[in-house]
């Protein structure tokens, strides 16, 4: 068998990534050569497998400028032996001072797809080997103009009070039903939006919307116009009822301001939460695993 030579990228040859096929052309992701031009990518933070000078593996952590955490592998390809794909992994681990976490993009409904499976099960299963463990899947849905579904009429809605009121609510949601990009925040800034999300989503109070019942609170929507995508970073409900309506709600709130497309974030077990999003329009367009180290508690 020809040897397999695993090294980083040296400046000047960033097009040696983009000579591997996109393996999974469906998904819609930042372009390795944007990625290096907004410098989230960088030549040494990227490594390939190559195999009689053909590109059979390929690995890029990313790393937004200004960014307070850690590197995170964000594109893995591999067109060879899992074996290849781990060696490739653990030479990369060793350069970059160990391992961390791996999101493995992937279509919607991937493990109902045998097409999707044989491409993807090879670098998962490399991954596994080079010492990651799989902790968790979020899927990603998009709402394109869908006419909202019409309120129940059970529950009122108006901008939260305040920074103290969206505190308040927090404190007593237990675990939000949405958290777009929640991943991203966790990385970047050591944040978590599931509890201090303010921290993150810095943006006017007003973008916040809190559902009522007979004038009490049940429920907590922060939307943002102006992010990557108009998207709805926040979701979380005291009666599980309200979550359709306050939904509904967020999406007319940002179609009002002239949002073609919204995007929300939900945990793959939220099957409820799930339901609601495609009973208000939404459509999933993408799956996200998330690996770990194993020494890493969940």
């Amino acid at each position: 068998m020809t040897e397999v030579v695993i090294r980083p990228l040296v400046a000047g040859e960033e097009s040696l990534f983009d000579s591997m096929p996109d393996p999974l052309p469906q998904l819609r992701q930042v372009g390795y050569a944007d990625g290096i031009a907004g410098g989230g990518y960088r030549p040494e933070r990227t490594w390939v497998a190559l195999r009689a000078g053909r590109v059979v593996g390929r690995a890029a952590w990313l790393l937004p400028p200004g960014a307070a955490g850690a590197p995170w592998l964000e594109r893995f390809d591999l067109d060879a032996e899992p074996e290849v794909g781990a060696a490739l992994l653990r030479a990369a681990h060793e350069a970059l001072g160990g391992p961390g976490s791996y999101y493995a993009a992937l279509p919607p409904h991937w493990r109902g797809r045998p097409d999707v499976l044989a491409v993807v099960e090879a670098p998962m299963a490399a991954a596994r080997l080079a010492g990651l463990v799989e902790r968790g899947e979020r899927l990603r849905y998009s709402w394109t103009g869908t006419p909202p579904a019409a309120p129940s009429g059970r529950y009122t809605f108006r901008p939260a009070a305040g920074a103290a009121e969206i505190d308040a609510l927090v404190a007593r949601i237990a675990e939000p039903d949405l958290l777009t990009g929640a991943e991203i925040a966790r990385a970047v800034a050591g944040v978590d939006p599931a509890t201090d999300p303010l921290a993150w989503w810095t943006g006017p109070i007003g973008r916040w919307r809190v559902a009522l019942d007979a004038g009490e609170p049940v429920g907590l929507a922060g939307t943002a116009g102006d992010a990557c995508y108009p998207l709805i970073a926040y979701l979380g409900v005291l009666d599980g009822a309200a979550r359709g309506d306050l939904l509904a709600d967020a999406v007319r709130v940002l179609a009002g301001g002239g949002a073609a497309e919204v995007i929300a974030d939900v945990d793959a077990h939220r099957a409820e939460a799930s339901a609601d999003l495609e009973r208000s329009g939404f459509r999933q367009v993408r799956a996200r695993v998330l690996f770990e180290p194993a020494a890493v508690p969940r």
